[in-house]
């Protein structure tokens, strides 16, 4: 057999070592699992995996109540319905109730707020809302974040001294400061300062949310500038010098030549970025915002199940950064192939 050539021994063996590999992974993954299981049983933990469900979807009981008080002045059947006719001393209400929960005959007398049947309906769970919120407030921040990124980047790098040391200023501040910090700061300092003069020229306040959103833009803003002044400045100057001397403008060449080219290389440190911010919306539970973290929170102090709970509120932030990893992958193939 000549030098250098791959023998059919060779790729017996190397699949051999694959699959020794692939069985060594999921022994370890067992094993931990294992190890966990263990440890909560010394601790007399019970796992009750079952009462998860709830806390996404859940069937609720609704009560049908009566606004005023008064007469059942007639039950009228509408297929699996009842029409109640509340007849008070100036005023008629009609309610429909199913049959089945009926709770009042014709004649009773009825106060506001007795309950005259129920049915069932499904509600939204206290985690989705708060995967839904923490997706939302994800959103809003990574795409002003762009924005804000993007322009103090381009800031960063001008000749301008007024725009670069502006730019400067503003990244060494955020990125000196802890996030924590700087949602308090958001929150009780310019939000109280904003909310009140709202209030004094008679306009309605700003929600948490709008100020933890804020916070969360502005903090990656400046770690973005960062990634976008180092990704416009990895392109070779003579590619700016020979846009112009084709006769490009500035603002064209940025659009037309280096930043295409700048993306590509930014485009992993940027996926890194908001991955983290992601994460970092954990942080918004201080200021009185529902995100995930903080209705995980609520339910291990009502439910007393904490394993479970943290271990599915990992798994819902895994869910969400994975797939935003992927989405990153798929437009560095799609940059790749339109290179």
């Amino acid at each position: 057999m000549a030098e250098g050539s791959f023998s059919v021994t060779d790729y017996l063996r190397t699949r051999g070592w694959r699959h020794i590999s692939i069985f060594l992974f999921f022994l370890m993954i067992l094993a931990v699992i294992g190890g966990i299981y263990y440890a909560t049983q010394k601790v007399e933990y019970t796992w009750r995996w079952y009462r998860i469900p709830q806390y996404f979807y859940y069937h609720d009981r609704v009560e049908i109540r009566a606004e005023i008080g008064g007469d059942v002045a007639s039950l009228v059947p509408k297929g699996d319905r009842v029409e109640v006719k509340v007849r008070g001393a100036d005023v008629e209400e009609v309610y429909s109730v199913p049959a089945d929960s009926l709770r009042v005959s014709e004649g009773d007398y009825i106060y506001p707020g007795d309950i005259l049947g129920s049915y069932q309906q499904w509600k939204v769970g206290i985690l989705l809302k708060g995967l839904w919120v923490t997706l939302e407030v994800s959103i809003i921040a990574v795409f002003l974040g762009i924005v804000i990124g993007l322009f103090t980047g381009l800031a960063r790098i001008s000749k301008n001294p007024a725009l670069r040391w502006t730019a400067i200023t503003y990244i060494e501040l955020v990125r000196g400061s802890p996030l924590l910090v700087q949602i308090f700061i958001w929150y009780f300092v310019l939000g109280t300062m904003f909310n009140t003069l709202l209030a004094q020229n008679g306009m309605g306040q700003l929600s948490p949310l709008w100020y933890g959103v804020a916070a969360l833009a502005v903090f990656a803003g400046a770690y973005v500038a960062e990634i976008v002044r180092a990704g416009i400045q990895s392109i070779h100057f003579g590619q700016m010098e020979a846009a112009r001397s084709l006769g490009m403008t500035y603002p064209q060449s940025m659009h037309y030549i280096i930043l295409p080219q700048a993306f590509r290389r930014i485009l992993p440190p940027l996926a890194g970025q908001f991955i983290s911010l992601i994460k970092d919306s954990s942080l918004l539970g201080i200021i009185a915002i529902r995100e995930l973290t903080k209705a995980t929170r609520e339910v291990v102090t009502s439910s007393l199940q904490p394993f479970e709970l943290w271990f599915v509120c990992a798994i819902l932030y895994l869910v969400l950064t994975f797939s935003l990893s992927m989405f990153v992958q798929y437009l560095e193939r799609r940059t790749a192939i339109g290179g």
